[in-house]
């Protein structure tokens, strides 16, 4: 999870209670182990989940937000029923890390006959891969003595940040299918200041009733909750899930959307205004950055680059408590305090680069945005937590051009993925207005492959690999590496060569990419064999034409297709490889050029014989975002396509081989 930002829920919900907290006993309602039933010992399958390896039998969230720190007690009890459900042994906990603590870990294994063992381990941090570029912490713990047929059983507390009430989410589905489970929440109910909670669902189960209030708890039962499918290259998951959202607000809330929106638009333009208001300080600074006889464009380019050289506290590693404190840095107040200091959050940066542009003559608006990595953001949900980022839009030559220089390593004129595409609130003095972000062609996210490659008489390929990646494809690498050694830096970038190549091969990176800027380009360079890609056939050898084909391999292998296929953002990869033939070696045949263009994604190959030495070009653009499951079929048959494609081979006459053989 991203530290860049602090969310507004902070500003809204939450930044007045840092000033008094009612006093609240904060003893919580822990759930613990329960009995074991003698049916669900005895019980091997689930009649409403057939062939499921395992299933909730019972799960519980209990969610206190009174008192200064609020918490939730979380209860599971899962059936394994068969060797495959033996995974669920191993527990992974996904959370916050600066806004939350797993604690109060207890965990134990009810076995057939009835005997316990209790887990007695140690819970780990792990970070977890989970999709292109994003990544989440998780607290890990492995029960003992699983087999089919036992119950797992474990509970565990989520204590929340002290003095921080965050807008909380009860997500009802999970991967396995859920018997029955039990959501409660003690909403924050003190008196300075006041709050108001309200909540909205969606996509409930069948016979759900709806979250009810009774005497200050809020609660809800469901039973047979079907397992959530998880696909590749899918919206966020919570997104699609069965779910209850709650949002905290210390004034009344809103029926209609619109009056809300003004409100809040309003409140954040007066907060930016006085943040941004230092105009002769920012006019002075601009005009260190500028000279008059720059054009616009150059200008925007200085001023953008100029502030990404402000030290950016969001993205450096975290400092322990001990350092914060010795440090003792204070959040500044305006962006002229943010010049003299010279180092500040990516939030700031964004607004320093507004002062900064406004103060050199542009047309610039702030804007708050919807992030999308984990919800798509709706105005009727009425909640300005789900307004997570701030950007900043600029007129040039009568053109809207958005910026985030806060986010690290971003290229100038672009956005980070998660920002491309969505809503955004546009602020004015009036309460704004709605306005999209550019979403950017595959063009400007390429995956740049050039291959000089020699083949020898054993069918080995050896070369130099050059892989340049732009826009928005190099910007999400040096995002996830940020942190990480040269040594790993190099073993993830040969690794991602290797993956792209269909059979075992040698990669060795070369040089040093620049991983510090925010350039439109990352460079890597290789050296690259591969062992076997030519094989023999009687007299002729065959070579395939896809040589960096194995992305591409296995993508929509399914028939059906549950949720809706969702990329994070347009992409092109193309490939120009050449391979000089071993001496005596010759052409003979290369497969016909192929081309598709279904307009939202397209594919090109080539293959050419150039006086003996063999020019392949590929390529793919995928120009979509978001694809309904009715078109599943046809994205499939496009991609089914591609591999065919792919795997045609080139053949070859080795050396003392003619034609007519």
């Amino acid at each position: 999870m991203s530290t860049r930002r602090r969310c507004l829920s902070y500003l809204f919900a939450c930044i007045m209670i840092l000033a008094a907290v009612a006093s609240f006993s904060t003893t919580a309602w822990a759930v613990g182990f329960q009995q074991v039933s003698p049916d669900e010992l005895k019980m091997t399958a689930e009649p409403k989940a057939p062939g499921a390896p395992a299933i909730i039998l019972y799960r519980e969230v209990n969610r206190d937000d009174r008192g200064q720190t609020a918490h939730e007690d979380v209860y599971f009890r899962i059936k394994i029923l068969t060797e495959e459900g033996r995974k669920y042994a191993d527990v992974e906990v996904e959370y916050s890390k600066e806004l939350e603590n797993i604690v109060n870990i207890h965990a134990r294994t009810i076995k057939p006959d009835g005997s316990i063992a209790n887990f007695s381990g140690k819970a780990f941090d792990k970070t977890i891969v989970k999709a292109r570029g994003v990544k989440y912490l998780a607290k890990t713990f492995t029960l003992p003595d699983v087999q089919v047929g036992s119950i797992l059983e474990y509970y565990y507390t989520n204590d929340l940040s002290e003095h921080f009430v965050l807008n909380s989410h009860w997500i009802l589905s999970n991967e396995l299918f859920t018997r029955k489970a039990k959501f409660t929440l003690k909403p924050y109910d003190g008196d300075n200041p006041p709050m108001n909670v309200r909540w909205t669902w969606h996509a409930l189960p069948a016979g759900t009733a709806q979250p009810a209030d009774v005497n200050h708890l809020i609660s809800l039962d469901v039973i047979d909750v079907p397992a959530f499918q998880t696909e590749d290259f899918m919206p966020p998951a919570n997104e699609m899930k069965s779910r209850v959202d709650f949002i905290y607000s210390d004034e009344i809330f809103e029926k209609d959307a619109d009056r809300y929106w003004k409100k809040v638009g309003k409140r954040l333009n007066d907060r930016m205004e006085s943040f941004i208001g230092k105009r002769k300080a920012m006019e002075q600074a601009a005009g260190e950055i500028v000279v008059p006889g720059d054009s616009p464009e150059v200008k925007l380019q200085k001023i953008y680059a100029r502030v990404q050289k402000v030290r950016n506290t969001s993205f450096e590693a975290e400092k322990t408590e001990q350092e914060l404190k010795r440090e003792k840095e204070k959040e500044p107040t305006n962006v002229e305090e943010v010049w003299k200091r010279q180092y500040t959050d990516g939030r700031d940066l964004t607004w320093l680069f507004l002062g900064l542009v406004r103060a050199a003559g542009f047309e610039a608006s702030g804007m708050w945005v919807a992030d999308r990595r984990n919800y798509f953001f709706n105005p009727v949900s009425m909640d300005v937590n789900r307004l997570d980022e701030n950007i900043v839009v600029v007129k040039l030559n009568g053109k809207n051009i958005f910026f985030d220089p806060g986010m690290a390593f971003i290229p100038y004129g672009m956005l980070p993925w998660s920002e491309t595409g969505v809503n955004g609130l546009k602020l004015d003095k009036d309460g704004g207005s709605w306005l999209q972000t550019e979403l950017p062609d595959s063009t400007r996210s390429q995956v740049l492959r050039k291959a000089e490659l020699k083949l020898n008489d054993t069918g080995e390929l050896d070369g130099k690999v050059t892989v340049t990646f732009t826009g928005l494809e190099a910007a999400w690498r040096r995002l996830e590496e940020r942190l990480a050694d040269d040594a790993e830096r190099k073993k993830y970038m040969e690794d991602e060569l290797k993956g792209s190549v269909p059979v075992g091969c040698e990669v060795e990176l070369t040089n040093q990419p620049d991983w510090k800027s925010s350039s439109s380009t990352l460079v890597a360079e290789y050296t690259l064999k591969v062992p076997g890609w030519v094989s023999g056939a009687g007299r002729r050898a065959l070579m395939p034409v896809g040589l960096f084909s194995a992305t591409e391999k296995h993508l929509f292998d399914h028939a059906e297709r549950v949720q809706p296929i969702y990329f994070t953002f347009p992409f092109q990869r193309s490939d120009d490889v050449t391979i000089e033939m071993p001496l005596g070696w010759q052409i003979s045949t290369t497969p016909p050029a192929e081309k598709q263009d279904q307009h939202v994604v397209a594919y090109t190959l080539q293959a050419e014989n150039n006086k003996g030495t063999l020019h392949l070009n590929r390529s793919l653009s995928v120009d979509l975002l978001l694809l309904d499951t009715k078109y599943y079929a046809a994205l499939r048959s496009f991609f089914q396509g591609v591999r065919t494609a792919d795997e045609q081979q080139v053949i070859l006459l080795p050396a003392g081989t003619s034609a007519g053989n």
